[in-house]
């Protein structure tokens, strides 16, 4: 009994690599566990995707915009003795947001009643299908949030869960969710309202599981919600439980190798600035080497494998990944205008265009869009502290295939021209002469920032062939103490699933290596 007590009371080092939220989710709940853990993240501050930056007066969070599922949240921060309200307010948003049409627009509101007559006055008689839609939607998010997502995905007998078993067809895993929706709705309208929350996040609608009407349950059930000053306070939080909890950070590592002996990750190689003073034309940098019990990688899962990796420790093949089904990647413009803006919502999307067309050219043509839908977050709509008094916080994104080239700047103005036009068709006001301050993102942006695969912005597609076991693993098949966990592993994209796969992975290294 003496050596297995010695072995438990050892406090292993842990190396996590990336500190966005899946990073800062297995960070936090080892470091409670009782391992030494040290995040090395390549940037100046937490949050990878979810960063924020300010300037003349703007504060613009880069990524994550929608706050969904708050009861994942909730659930995080209980499991550190603390709560959402102890780190940032929440409003939630009414309407949830607005849609663009080709004719009126259309507010979708936070009461639910108010929802099923929308939906009848769109098609006479169909509150009674939603009810029923609704319905299902709330068996599926109740078993996939407390059973599959918290499922690790390294065997098929995981699933040997009698509430798994008993619901495999109330899940809908072999149907998919144009099917489902399409069965019952024939408004085009309610069509593209319930199907836009996977084609923008996870795959054509044919080719998504019908069990992804869960995220409708999370949209319409759940709420839109917003945190005061901005999503960056998610971050904020998690990083303030981290701190408290030990876990070392080290910012400005840009982790250049996985030291591996004898199939062991023993220690990871980064390089930082020797001084913040170095010109970026003549930087100085130090090698730094961090002792590793276990690694685990927060970053990109196809970086790390073939940039960190020695060729013989890599779990997949260059194939495997090129055969890979990818979400979309994003073409982001952060603007700031001198002038508020009349009649507008917190989240507003524009589908006055081609459902069809612009997800054939997301996920079948693979090619710049032509008139692509488009979505507007204006947080300043509903805070006043992310931009100057007077003026208007802008974030728009178009979402584009993954895999694109020739994102340079004339592009970019091209499509800002583009939807801006639309915007200012439908808004009925002028947004370009009024545009005082433009930033945008886009693929390169994405490859250069975040080492992302293929530029993507959301990792893999929700596809059935990408589910689950299906997925690359969470642990390495080649490296014996190395972990991954993030956005192209389970349970896969989204900032929620971001936090759970946090706690998935922390779980598997304590299974691992106690």
């Amino acid at each position: 009994m003496k050596p297995q007590a010695i072995m438990l009371t050892k406090k292993k080092n842990v190396v996590v690599i990336g500190a966005g939220f899946s990073g800062l989710s297995v960070a936090s709940f080892l470091a409670k566990a009782g391992y030494h853990v040290t995040i090395l993240e390549k940037h100046s501050m937490p949050g990878g995707r979810a960063r924020k930056f300010s300037v003349d007066g703007f504060t613009f969070d880069m990524g994550p915009s929608w706050y969904w599922m708050p009861d994942v949240f909730e659930r995080y921060f209980n499991q550190f003795g603390k709560k959402v309200s102890d780190y940032y307010t929440l409003k939630r948003l009414d309407p949830s947001y607005r849609i663009y049409w080709n004719d009126a627009p259309m507010d979708i509101p936070a009461n639910y009643d108010a929802l099923k007559q929308l939906f009848n006055e769109l098609e006479p008689g169909s509150a009674e299908k939603f009810e029923q839609f609704i319905a299902e939607a709330a068996y599926k998010y109740k078993v996939g949030i407390n059973k599959l997502v918290h499922k690790p995905g390294r065997s098929l007998t995981e699933f040997i869960d009698l509430d798994l078993i008993s619901g495999l067809f109330k899940l809908d895993v072999f149907n998919s969710i144009q099917g489902h929706v399409r069965s019952l709705f024939k408004n085009e309208k309610i069509r593209q309202l319930l199907e836009f929350p996977v084609l923008f996040l996870g795959a054509l609608a044919e080719n998504t599981p019908a069990l992804y009407s869960l995220m409708n349950y999370a949209d319409i059930i759940g709420g839109t919600w917003y945190p005061e000053k901005g999503m960056y306070e998610v971050v904020d939080a998690m990083y303030k439980v981290a701190v408290e909890l030990g876990v070392q950070f080290r910012f400005n590592e840009d982790v250049t190798e996985i030291v591996i002996k004898d199939g062991i990750a023993v220690g990871v190689k980064s390089t930082s600035p020797e001084s913040l003073l170095s010109t970026l034309d003549s930087p100085l940098s130090t090698t730094n080497y961090f002792e590793a019990d276990v690694v685990i990688g927060s970053a990109d899962y196809h970086f790390i494998e073939t940039k960190l990796l020695p060729k013989a420790y890599r779990s997949y093949s260059d194939k495997y990944w090129d055969t890979r089904v990818m979400a979309p990647s994003c073409l982001l413009y952060y603007i700031g205008l001198d002038k508020k803006l009349d009649n507008l919502t917190h989240h507003s999307l524009f589908f006055d265009t081609s459902f069809a067309v612009h997800g054939d050219e997301i996920y079948t043509s693979k090619q710049w869009p032509t008139n692509p839908l488009f979505y507007v977050c204006i947080p300043s709509v509903t805070d006043n502290t992310v931009a100057p008094e007077g003026c208007e916080n802008l974030f728009l994104l178009i979402p584009v295939s993954s895999g694109l080239t020739g994102d340079e700047e004339t592009l970019r103005d091209k499509y800002f021209d583009m939807i801006v036009d639309r915007m200012e068709t439908h808004l009925k006001q002028s947004v370009k002469e009024h545009v005082i301050y433009k930033r945008s993102f886009a693929l390169s942006d994405f490859i250069g920032e975040y080492n992302a695969f293929k530029g993507n912005a959301y990792g893999l597609a929700n596809t059935l062939l990408q589910t689950a076991i299906l997925k690359p693993s969470c642990k390495s098949k080649k490296v014996k103490n190395l972990f991954y966990t993030g956005q192209l592993t389970v349970p896969g994209p989204g900032v929620p699933p971001s936090l759970i796969s946090g706690e998935v992975v922390a779980k598997e290294v304590m299974k691992a290596f106690e």
